[in-house]
């Protein structure tokens, strides 16, 4: 049985519970030293959070050969990192807002992982020890911004940007699971994890020897081929094997939806 860790919103704070099976329960004190607590009554009813607090989003580029084809860029020789910043987050069921800087924006379906204890010079096999759980992403991007500029903050950081959710599977491995995503309805991207290029151990392995990754730190493992144009009105899903699905809406800026 797969547990998940959620956020929930409870008459106006942000608290974390944890769902086995049909019940979930309160969990008291902080990532990697919570305890159980009273039964959550109604717990599918409560709104759902992003389900982790990051000081910061670390994602790849071009992980999967076939979104390197698509792109028209070589395989990378070594992981190509950047980051988001936590004001792109959004929850699941919240809405992307297309920015009127941009005339192009992309969805990108992928596998995040969240980091439960401080990494630093981790090795690759030493990965699962620091890993709290794993969830669903979708890396948008402004597509005609990300070729317009020579480093990628501005295409990637927009607020919205970031879809995270809906909640953390907790003891997943991240090796070999399906990842679809669904524009309206229709699938435009499916692949497995394992096709990665580089793995999750390595990409831990590879980030940490830079920077020190925290509770709650998320990182993102790239997108497979498909990827495409968002527009007013669509709704994008990302779904992964043992996780969920994270739905989205998508409006323009100053629509009076946003």
């Amino acid at each position: 049985m797969v547990r998940r860790l959620m956020r929930l919103l409870d008459g106006g704070r942000a608290r974390y519970a944890v769902s086995e099976g049909e019940e979930a329960y309160w969990l008291e004190g902080s990532v990697g030293g919570w305890r159980r607590g009273e039964p959550v009554e109604g717990w599918e009813e409560f709104p759902l959070l992003v389900p982790c607090e990051p000081t910061k989003i670390v994602a790849l580029a071009r992980n999967y050969s076939g979104h390197a084809r698509e792109m028209g860029t070589p395989l990378p020789k070594e992981p190509i990192i950047f980051l988001k910043p936590p004001s792109s987050l959004l929850a699941h069921g919240a809405k992307i807002v297309l920015p009127r800087l941009a005339e192009r924006v992309d969805y990108e379906g992928e596998l995040a992982v969240v980091i439960g204890r401080r990494a630093k010079r981790v090795g690759p096999t030493e990965a699962g020890d620091h890993i709290l759980g794993l969830t669903c992403a979708n890396d948008v991007t402004a597509r005609d911004l990300q070729k317009m500029d020579d480093q990628w903050t501005r295409g990637k950081g927009f607020d919205t940007f970031c879809p995270l959710g809906p909640y953390l599977a907790i003891d997943l491995d991240p090796g070999d699971l399906l990842l679809r995503t669904r524009l309206n309805g229709e699938l435009r991207q499916e692949a497995r994890t394992g096709e990665m290029i580089f793995h999750v151990g390595e990409i831990l392995a590879y980030i940490s020897a830079v920077m020190t990754l925290e509770p709650g730190d998320v990182i993102l493992t790239g997108t497979p081929e498909g990827v495409g144009q968002l527009k007013p009105g669509d709704v994008v899903e990302v779904e992964i094997e043992g996780i969920g699905a994270l739905r989205n809406s998508v409006v323009s800026e100053g629509s009076g939806e946003d």
